[in-house]
């Protein structure tokens, strides 16, 4: 099991994105072994976000995250007040992003990797859990 942060399934889902082939060949791989990949309810917004925003098509947002709904080894992570807690602190000592602090978060609940193509969230997140880029 992995938590996966949704620059790895961005990536996966752009073709153009320099990151696309590692991502894919990651994610590929790791269901093939039977692996769950693990994310926080907020990966859903986040993709549709930056699909969004580089297809300027508001259907290919909702493609991917049909897409992502039906990937049949992702797990998604309600967002509780316990967890959006334990993001807001671990934002505030690391100095994370939101939606980066959401996702150490998880892992750090799950005891479980993060695989992430963010340096800055790779680079803060070391403190507290193992991190790495999808190309790992």
């Amino acid at each position: 099991m992995t938590v996966v942060d949704a620059s790895v399934w961005v990536s996966r889902l752009v073709p153009a994105d320099a990151n696309h082939a590692a991502s894919r060949a990651w994610l590929e791989g790791e269901s093939a072994q039977g692996g769950l990949l693990v994310a926080p309810t907020i990966l859903l917004p986040e993709v549709a976000g930056a699909l969004a925003r580089r297809t300027g098509l508001a259907s290919a947002a909702r493609r991917a995250v049909t897409q992502l709904l039906r990937v049949p080894v992702l797990r998604l992570v309600t967002v509780d007040h316990l967890l959006a807690r334990e993001a807001a602190t671990l934002g505030a000592r690391l100095r994370l992003r939101g939606a980066d602090a959401v996702y150490v978060a998880v892992a750090r609940r799950l005891r479980l990797p993060l695989v992430t193509w963010d340096k800055e969230q790779e680079a803060r997140a070391r403190t507290v859990i193992a991190v790495r880029p999808a190309s790992a």
